[in-house]
């Protein structure tokens, strides 16, 4: 039974239900893999038991948030779709929105309820026409915005390139979270900066089921025994250059639109999803309040 609404009781629950709640919407060109992303969020949710991609080869299986059959067909997302699920003491909802430019109206009024963005980027490609679009959508209300680049199990453009191409071209600067290892088809896996901790992976069946994972300190010495030689040498000379040359991160800069979080993955493998989710979630606010001709309209105004 819940509690009266004029009661402390009832305002404290709903305050700690706002406090759970994340919800966020992803951007990107289309074929970027944004809805195969979302299927992988909802599997490592616990939302779904295993994943299809949307053009997948070696299953007959579709993407969850793709139901329609044009978007079957096509292999597109054309209607926006929320999903719910809850994922480490968080209610998240996911506003999946049509990337394809016929559909970006759909997708302009989805941003108007997302309190984050997820930008996705295709590894090879970089930022694309529609995400340029779709980005400035976002910077006009200065909602956070978290990067995601994506299809790291391909040959992938250098991720110091990367970083210049988002301040060069949509203008904002970027703090890599982690840092991708293996770019030229070979992806192995992610070094987080927080932790000093390289993260290998393998398996996944195909990017249905989660990806097993082995947990290293790059300063541990038996890290050779995981890690190629070649591999460990490009990867300490990178991260001494991103922490001599780099944006330091800054919560208070990227709650405010100014600076973009990075992380590298591979959604159609599983790879790189899970400590993106955890990381994601740890960073962005929950609900904002809103302009009306009212004024300020709060989360928790009745």
């Amino acid at each position: 039974m819940l509690p009266s609404k004029d009661t402390q009781a009832f305002r404290d629950l709903l305050h700690n239900e706002v406090e759970k709640r994340r919800t966020f919407a992803i951007i990107s060109h289309p074929d970027a893999g944004k809805t195969t992303l979302t299927e992988k969020l909802l599997l490592y949710g616990g939302a779904i038991r295993s994943a299809g991609s949307v053009k997948a080869r070696k299953t007959d299986k579709h993407a969850t948030s793709d139901w329609m059959d044009i978007e079957k067909q096509r292999g597109i997302s054309v209607t926006s779709s929320a999903m719910q699920f809850v994922y480490d003491g968080f209610r998240i909802n996911i506003l999946d929105t049509p990337g394809h430019q016929d559909f970006s109206e759909d997708t302009y009024r989805v941003l108007v309820a997302a309190d984050a963005a997820v930008m996705l980027l295709d590894a090879a490609k970089g930022v694309e026409a529609q995400t340029i679009k779709l980005f400035k959508v976002c910077r006009m209300r200065n909602i956070p915005i978290f990067t995601f680049v994506n299809k790291m199990d391909r040959a992938a453009k250098d991720p110091f390139a990367l970083m210049e191409e988002l301040e060069q071209v949509l203008g904002i600067r970027s703090c890599p979270m982690n840092w991708p290892i293996g770019v030229d088809g070979d992806f192995q896996g992610v070094y987080h900066r927080d932790t000093r901790i390289v993260e290998l992976y393998a398996g996944g069946d195909h990017g249905q089921k989660m990806v097993e994972k082995t947990d290293i300190s790059i300063d541990d010495p038996e890290i050779g025994n995981y890690l190629e030689a070649h591999y460990l040498e490009r990867l300490r000379d990178e991260i001494e250059l991103l922490d001599e040359a780099g944006d330091a991160f800054d919560l208070d800069k990227v709650l405010q639109g100014q600076l973009t979080p990075m992380f590298f993955g591979s959604a159609v493998t599983n790879f790189g999803v899970e400590p993106f989710l955890d990381r994601f979630l740890s960073f962005t606010p929950p609900p904002l309040s809103r302009t009306s001709d009212q004024g300020e309209i709060g989360p928790e105004e009745p």
